[in-house]
């Protein structure tokens, strides 16, 4: 799959292929919304390999239109809502709703360029906010599939709990195995009782900084080729 992204700003990095591959285990169908969709990595690939009617969202034009032209560049169809998600209207509700969102601190020193402050930064899409909007949009038994910052795993599962969406598999992604997680992994289902199940963690690379078995299939599933490259929206 070829897709374009800026020569500057915002770029989609191995998060999204791994959250990809996270979100692929649960065979997707039915209406997908892909939430600060960026280029559209994450709902391309999932359009492309499952039976999904796939909607996105951005609040900056820039990447929707780049998300948009990648969906034409691939044959692709996709309904696109330019803003933020917090303020969407829409009678539509979604059997699926994925996002890699910015998790970022706010604290810490912040980018100057506005498109990766946005992208990055969680003070653009807060917590509360943002998981009360997803429980207004999915469906009874939706699911929401997200990652986020492995160190805020309290806030989530709380904010999860008292909107009723409850957490079903968590997986903590670690740089190696002696390492820190700073990534973690969430599906979450609306309206289920299901006790939360911990999965073997993701390790991304060996002793030796060579690509796990696991991360390096998730690449070749995903098989993308990425082209930075600005575009007319006529092209």
């Amino acid at each position: 799959m070829f897709l374009y992204q800026p020569t500057s700003g915002y770029c989609y990095n191995s998060d999204s292929i791994f959250l990809y591959d996270f979100i692929a285990s649960f065979h997707p169908k039915g209406t997908l919304l892909d939430v600060g969709c960026g280029v559209g990595i994450i709902s391309l690939l999932l359009t492309r390999d499952f039976k999904v009617e796939t909607s996105i969202i951005d609040k900056q034009e820039k990447m929707l239109n780049y998300a948009r032209y990648n969906f034409s560049l691939n044959g692709l169809d996709v309904k696109s809502h330019l803003g933020d998600f917090t303020e969407l209207v829409t009678e539509k509700r979604f059997d699926y709703i994925v996002s890699n969102p910015p998790f970022y601190d706010p604290r810490v020193t912040q980018s100057e360029d506005s498109h990766l402050n946005i992208a990055r930064y969680a003070h653009h899409l807060p917590i509360e906010a943002f998981f009360r909007r997803v429980k207004t949009f999915l469906k009874p038994k939706g699911w929401f599939i997200f990652c986020y910052d492995a160190k805020q795993i309290d806030l989530l599962l709380h904010h999860l709990k008292i909107n009723g969406i409850n957490p079903e598999k968590v997986q903590f992604v670690h740089s190696k195995i002696d390492r820190e997680s700073k990534l973690v992994f969430i599906a979450a289902r609306n309206n289920s009782k299901s006790m939360t199940q911990i999965l073997p963690p993701l390790i991304v690379f060996d002793e030796n900084n060579v690509y796990t078995p696991q991360a390096m299939r998730a690449f070749e599933k995903a098989d993308t080729h990425s082209i930075k490259g600005e575009f007319n929206d006529e092209d």
